[in-house]
């Protein structure tokens, strides 16, 4: 610099001159930089950002972090503009990811309030039908009642299932499927997650 920093004109002054005030402690660079830079800053922070308060929110931090870490700019590598533009991108990327994490689990937060709580009517009825399922599996053939028992209740693979019963993997498969179409049409009105409920040995 031609002058001292004590005597700077900040207004005349290099972007490199103003980093290096900035680096010494010189707050009023750090409001030269700002006035030069943080329209297009901006401009950068609300691409990917919804809402004008979290693009403010990214450029006052990207000002924030030149003013803790001036050395971070380098200028050999490019201006002090590019520089703030990319950081104040990345900082908008890490905002609008927090704000849909955020909104995601507040969504989730809501669905789990607004599910209905089951009452005894529900829970009887639910038993019942259990009940029911029991009783069908039971009047399947032996093979394919194994067959579902392992598979849908066990929590086993068709490949599992044919290598615990010692036997091929497309018999299993037409196994379960025979016996699947056998219960469906002996329990045409058991809701769907009944056969999920029923414990078996």
């Amino acid at each position: 610099m031609s002058t001292s920093v004590a005597d700077l004109e900040f207004w005349r002054a290099t972007d490199a001159d103003l980093v290096g005030a900035i680096a010494r402690g010189y707050d009023g660079a750090l409001d030269e930089v700002y006035r030069r830079h943080a329209a297009v800053t901006r401009a950068i922070a609300r691409r990917p950002l919804a809402g004008a308060d979290l693009a403010e929110e990214a450029v006052q931090d990207v000002f924030l972090q030149l003013w803790a870490s001036p050395e971070r700019f380098d200028p050999n590598r490019g201006s002090l503009r590019s520089y703030l533009q990319v950081q104040a991108y990345r900082r908008a990327i890490d905002l609008s990811r927090a704000e849909a994490s955020r909104r995601r689990r507040e969504e989730q937060d809501a669905d789990r309030s607004a599910a209905p709580v089951s009452g005894p009517e529900e829970e009887f009825i639910d038993l019942a039908a259990a009940r029911q399922v029991r009783r069908a599996v039971a009047d399947l053939a032996p093979q394919e009642r194994q067959a579902i028992e392992l598979a849908y209740f066990a929590g086993h693979s068709y490949r599992q299932v044919a290598v615990l019963l010692g036997q091929p993997e497309g018999t299993v498969k037409n196994r379960i499927r025979a016996g699947m179409r056998r219960l469906r049409n002996m329990l045409p009105a058991t809701p769907p997650g009944a056969m999920a409920e029923i414990p078996f040995a």
